[in-house]
């Protein structure tokens, strides 16, 4: 029945010269203009221009490997840098002290305080600003970092501060290898050795792929 399956139509004007996907108006055609996903027993709303990985069953595998590599964080501060829609740091709430999540966007933290709500979330703090000004500004000292950012890698600034904070672990979740592989020299520099990586096929038959690293104190 696919009417049964059909959360919403929805019907995007874009007039500009460009081949990008920019939303000057948004017309919902039919039912909503939003869907929810589960990921390992957690709801997720997703809007149209919300950013959430395609791929479902690889995203489980992903961020399976990100709880597995943070390991046990039942009394622990967990920092979610590059939170976007709060997703890893939603996934790590359940498990964590606190949680603590960084995002340029501000409709992006608007949705993740909401997933927050949605799941009864009472633990996760998400702040809209630049990860490498905010992060001055947070009193609380991490136990455990996670980092997913653009592929640009992370700020060189933001590096540094996190190298700073000396969290016994950093989790890093990576869509470019070029990037990571500088990233991980400056850790190692920092003090810190790779200890664990996993590759996640999010992209079959294609060249992608996200790269899970788990990063500790030497």
């Amino acid at each position: 029945d696919f009417e049964s399956r059909l959360v919403g139509v929805l019907h995007t004007q874009n007039d500009s010269w460009s081949d990008a996907v920019v939303c000057e108006k948004l017309n919902v055609l039919y039912g909503k203009d939003y869907l929810i996903e589960e990921l390992l027993g957690l709801k997720f709303k997703i809007s149209a221009f919300s950013f959430f990985q395609t791929n479902s069953y690889g995203a489980e595998k992903l961020y399976e490997t990100v709880r597995e590599f943070a390991g046990d964080v039942s009394d622990k501060i967990v920092f979610d840098l590059y939170s976007g829609t709060g997703t890893i740091g939603i996934i790590m709430a359940p498990m964590a002290k606190k949680v603590i999540g960084i995002e340029l966007v501000e409709e992006a933290v608007m949705s993740a305080r909401e997933n927050a709500e949605l799941n009864g979330l009472k633990n996760c703090t998400f702040i809209a600003g630049d990860v490498s000004k905010k992060l001055k500004e947070i009193k609380e000292m991490p136990d455990v970092v996670i980092v997913d950012p653009p592929r640009s890698g992370i700020n060189p600034k933001a590096l540094e501060d996190i190298i700073k904070f000396n969290p016994q672990k950093v989790v890093y979740v990576s869509c470019n290898p070029e990037s990571l592989a500088r990233d991980l020299k400056i850790f190692s520099e920092g003090g810190y050795k790779v200890d664990k990586v996993k590759c996640v096929d999010m992209f079959p038959y294609t060249y992608h792929v996200e790269t899970v690293v788990l990063i500790e104190r030497k």
